[in-house]
């Protein structure tokens, strides 16, 4: 080890590339952190496009096993939970075309800890008029989200649940930023179209 190892890195993504760095140097124990780090998240966002909940955390495995395969070859010139995310989108989309299944239709949960940690909470009065309409607003929400194209769910959920910038969708969509622009604005109007009589 050298001076570097034991400097404090500036930022998360320099953590990140510290620890890549170790890896590729051998030590095991920097991807176990890695993995430590990113696999609740990953879970979160690949059980938003695989609906089976244990066939997502084999996709998630999937995507580690394959990240720590590429690691040799990851030279940094993006954020590693870019990278990471990119190869568990990849992994899902092909998980989903070997099995020939449609993404997600009911089972799609917007009440998870991401959108109340973002603050995205509904006003709650406390009546039951007030909770069956949050449920009924919930359910059609989740269905609206089930029923756009994977392409447009995709980028959504990266934007809106997931908090990477559209830079950071293209990178892990491996697509213009124009078309992650366009994607997003079609789900939102399209969501919007579907949400207009509960709101």
């Amino acid at each position: 080890m050298n001076d570097n190892d034991y400097e404090k890195p500036a930022d998360d993504s320099a953590v990140d590339l510290a620890l890549v760095r170790r890896v590729q140097r051998g030590d095991k124990r920097a991807f176990d952190l890695l993995v430590s780090k990113y696999q609740l998240r990953l879970a979160k966002l690949v059980g938003r496009l695989v609906s089976d909940r244990a066939e997502a955390q084999d996709v998630v495995q999937e995507a580690f096993i394959k990240a720590y395969r590429a690691l040799p070859n990851f030279r940094g010139d993006s954020a590693f939970y870019t990278w990471l995310y990119r190869i568990a989108v990849n992994a899902a989309k092909n998980h989903l075309v070997a099995r020939s299944r449609r993404p997600p239709t009911a089972d799609v949960d917007i009440t998870d800890g991401d959108v109340e940690e973002a603050g995205v909470l509904m006003a709650d009065v406390a009546t039951p008029e007030s909770y069956a309409a949050r449920d009924q607003l919930q359910a059609a929400l989740a269905q609206a989200l089930a029923e756009l194209p994977e392409d447009l769910r995709t980028a959504l959920t990266l934007c809106e649940m997931e908090g990477l910038s559209y830079d950071e969708i293209a990178q892990v969509l491996d697509c213009p930023i124009g078309t992650v622009r366009s994607r997003i604005f079609r789900a939102r109007r399209a969501l919007d179209v579907k949400l207009k009589p509960f709101l």
